[in-house]
């Protein structure tokens, strides 16, 4: 295979302007093309992966298949509070059965244990299939996030997402059209604080 003739600019201006935008910015009801999800997962794909394990799952969830999600975890966090005895909160339960719709589409993000390789080095590389992902989305000027509230922590939600063993359910990755053309402005700490040099 020929070295690649990659545009550093270009990768550096996306790489630094990829920006998180949550369900109050999206603009609703003008979906995004599959093709373009599909082009996400192709680049999740692509992500780094010690002895290849691969180790990230996705279920995209669009369509009718956002009330079905939304359903889902506004009835599992209501089962949990009778079952715990946890309060119930009624905003609470909205808002997983809403927040969901404002999306175009909601991937779940599943990471597929291998043994023989450190849980560390399988969590970064579904970490790094997601960053793929939130490259890709800002590319192509979409909102997104990844949330990990609703099932992500929910001993329950295991069975019902196919999770054995060290399996894990790491979140939800939310992609919609934005309301706005405003990017979000970013901000980080200074390098300096956060790099030590050792020259000798």
């Amino acid at each position: 295979m020929q070295k690649p003739d990659f545009n550093i600019t270009e990768v550096n201006k996306i790489i630094r302007g990829r920006r998180s935008m949550f369900a109050a910015q999206f603009k609703e009801n003008d979906p995004v093309e599959d093709s373009i999800i599909e082009e996400m997962l192709e680049n999740a794909r692509w992500a780094p992966t010690h002895k290849l394990t691969q180790p990230w799952r996705f279920i995209v969830y669009t369509g009718e298949g956002l009330k079905k999600f939304a359903d889902y975890q506004a009835e599992l966090y209501k089962q949990r509070a009778e079952k715990i005895g946890t309060p119930f909160i009624e905003a609470t339960y909205e808002k997983f059965k809403q927040q969901p719709l404002k999306a175009s589409h909601v991937i779940a993000i599943l990471l597929k244990r291998s043994q023989g390789i450190p849980m560390m080095e399988e969590i970064a590389a579904v970490a790094m299939a997601v960053q793929n992902m939130y490259l890709t989305a800002s590319a192509h000027g979409l909102a997104a996030y990844w949330g990990t509230g609703g099932p992500t922590f929910w001993q329950e939600a295991r069975e019902d997402f196919g999770l054995e063993g060290e399996d894990t359910l790491m979140g939800f990755f939310y992609v919609a059209k934005p309301a706005t053309d405003n990017w979000p402005e970013g901000k980080r700490e200074s390098l300096d604080e956060k790099v030590a040099w050792i020259r000798e």
